[in-house]
């Protein structure tokens, strides 16, 4: 149970996030991020408040190795959507220190029109390992923008190498942003994210690169054919676009709103989402039990011993699997 100041607290946040209040959007989000128990619940409550104005924005995932342009993209097609009347929120899961845990947290400085943006709010926020690149508390920062009013939400990933189904099973749209000259780049594509793409766009589409981003998109399409379709009233365009110089992304964006009319007629939008909804609360549970089983003594009493004996062969893997079962009494 909370108590009242922590209610208190919880009201005021739902109440400014409600109004649109930014400060109280980022005050919400940092919340949300905590693990410290005590803001678990409160965050936990905050969500449960705000929940009926959720839902209501286009979720848009965008992915593309380092260097193919996705702050510039973003930045320039955000800058667009604004102007247009929209509210954008830019969540940007930087590529977390696998020795320090730490975060370049840069992304403020590489959209810097959305950066001053009134209409446009970026949230840089550490992946922290979490599988995909996404930040494990992406969801429910989407659903804080939401409430506060924002109408679109661009995920952009790290785009490593990780894989990017967490994205595809979080957005309702999942663009990947590839580089021209496809030569190359195409043996190296992972077939996975080929198969979870929405659309393709080759970027740096502009001057000399015209001419190699056209002979790219060609080998992407050809690529695609070969794949079975995920949806049956949509089939992955693949679009030439430049970020930098604003060309190609009026196209791009009217593509992605008519996929969201196609799936809304057919039931496939809702269904999505209907599933994105239980992948989460798998999620969740899943590391809520991780979280316990760490924290129980007499596993805690255990894991040392284990791990040493697992990783001087002395030990199967499975063996120890149950070790840990048996001292958790499941």
């Amino acid at each position: 149970m909370l108590s009242e100041s922590e209610k208190a607290r919880v009201k005021e946040l739902a109440d400014g996030l409600l109004a649109g209040n930014r400060a109280k959007l980022a005050r919400a989000i940092t919340l949300v991020e905590s693990k410290k128990p005590a803001h678990r619940k409160q965050a936990e409550e905050l969500l449960q408040a705000i929940l009926p104005e959720t839902g209501k924005a286009h979720r848009i995932g965008i992915t593309g190795v380092p260097g193919v342009g996705k702050s510039t993209t973003i930045d320039t097609l955000g800058s667009n959507l604004t102007a247009a009347g929209h509210k954008v929120a830019v969540l940007a899961v930087d590529p977390s220190s696998a020795v320090t845990g730490g975060s370049i947290l840069g992304d403020k400085t590489r959209m810097a029109r959305l950066a001053i943006d009134r209409n446009a709010f970026i949230r840089p926020s550490p992946s922290s390992g979490t599988l995909g690149g996404v930040a494990a508390k992406t969801r429910e920062t989407m659903l804080l923008c939401e409430a506060a009013g924002f109408d679109v939400i661009l995920v952009e990933t790290v785009g490593i190498g990780q894989s990017e189904t967490t994205v595809a099973q979080m957005v309702d749209f999942f663009l990947v942003l590839m580089l021209p000259g496809a030569g190359d780049e195409l043996q190296g594509i992972k077939k996975g994210v080929l198969e979870i793409a929405d659309m393709i766009a080759v970027n740096k589409a502009d001057g000399e690169g015209a001419a190699r981003a056209s002979s790219a998109a060609g080998e992407y399409r050809a690529a695609l054919h070969i794949l079975a379709p995920r949806s049956s009233v949509w089939a992955p365009p693949v679009v030439t676009v430049s970020g930098l110089a604003n060309q190609g992304l009026e196209d791009m964006w009217s593509q992605i709103q008519r996929h969201r009319t196609l799936t809304t007629q057919s039931g496939e939008f809702a269904a999505t989402r209907a599933r994105q909804q239980v992948s989460w609360l798998w999620a969740m549970l899943e590391t809520r039990l991780m979280e316990a089983m760490k924290a129980n003594p007499k596993v805690a009493g255990i894991l040392p011993d284990l791990e040493r004996d697992v990783r001087e062969g002395n030990l199967a893997a499975s063996a120890a699997v149950g070790r840990v079962a048996q001292a958790m009494g499941i």
